[in-house]
């Protein structure tokens, strides 16, 4: 049986609409229209209320992914958002506009960002390790530091890793380690050198490059990922996420992954898809993913 997580009540974000491949979301006070390719349907919306967008993203011609973004004159590059939730998880996050259509953060993440935190206090490590690799901008990192992990950030794009401190500094945190490694060679070493984490993240893209032009792509990459994971997780105090957003990538598939790598894990592990829902009550799935705690 599959589990569906969304993101809860959260004043600071909100998606407005979705339809015609895009989404209207508010990030704070502002609003934005960018691509979304599984959104399918019509817009619940007028077309009036997508043009107060202070920012939409449009596309470059012929390229599935860059594009550049048309600003309103009130509309600022760079602004800061709040994160609260009643379980004392409290975040800031600096949000940008980039040329990838993307702001710095996936707001669907909130149901992990609140699993990692409350399963980080829940360790009997009094100080637990977790590993957060292609981290991003850190969101996910904070919410194990927040909980008081030793934490340790790779991502393969140094400025990124410089987002993610900033969000970090706006958040009155400190004490994480960044790095700016191959995520894949990083976790053979540490395998070879038997270190063992509390808590393991990994929400990989579907392709992508490390530091030194190393290939990373997911179906091909996925299952030794996954099964040097299993070796650095401590074997009697740990929790564990993966989150997938790939297009035709079907949660049958980390099912399998993960039954095979981890079968102590099926009676107590949740498995399925993430989403958001809009205005008009309108589910728009972001990804797969499988997370579980002893």
């Amino acid at each position: 049986m599959y589990d569906f997580l969304t993101t809860s009540p959260w004043p600071d974000y909100e998606l407005v609409d979705s339809g015609n491949f895009q989404k209207l979301e508010r990030f704070g006070k502002y609003l934005l229209a960018r691509p979304e390719p599984q959104a399918i349907w019509d817009p619940h919306l007028p077309l009036k209320e997508w043009e107060r967008a202070d920012a939409a993203f449009v596309r470059t011609p012929g390229s599935a992914e860059k594009g550049q973004w048309r600003l309103k004159p009130s509309m600022p590059e760079q602004w800061v958002i709040d994160y609260q939730r009643p379980d004392g998880l409290k975040l800031r996050f600096r949000l940008g506009l980039s040329s990838f259509k993307h702001v710095g953060l996936f707001p669907e993440q909130d149901p992990n960002w609140q699993f990692i935190y409350n399963q980080t206090r829940a360790r009997r490590a009094a100080q637990p390790r977790v590993l957060n690799l292609f981290a991003y901008t850190g969101a996910a990192t904070l919410a194990a530091r927040a909980a008081g992990a030793d934490v340790t950030h790779l991502d393969s794009v140094k400025q990124v890793n410089f987002w993610a401190r900033d969000n970090m500094e706006a958040s009155q945190l400190d004490g994480v380690r960044w790095l700016v490694e191959d995520a894949m060679k990083y976790v053979r070493r540490e395998v070879k050198r038997g270190s063992k984490y509390q808590g393991l993240i990994l929400d990989p893209p579907a392709y992508g490059r490390g530091p030194n032009g190393e290939k990373w792509q997911l179906e091909d990459e996925l299952n030794e990922m996954l099964k040097l994971s299993q070796q650095l997780l401590d074997p009697e105090d740990h929790f564990f996420v993966v989150n997938l957003y790939s297009l035709g990538f079907s949660a049958l598939i980390l099912d399998n992954l993960v039954t095979a790598i981890f079968p102590g894990q099926k009676a107590v592990r949740e498995l399925g898809e993430i989403y958001l829902h809009d205005a008009g009550q309108r589910k728009l799935p972001l990804g797969t993913f499988c997370r579980f705690a002893t």
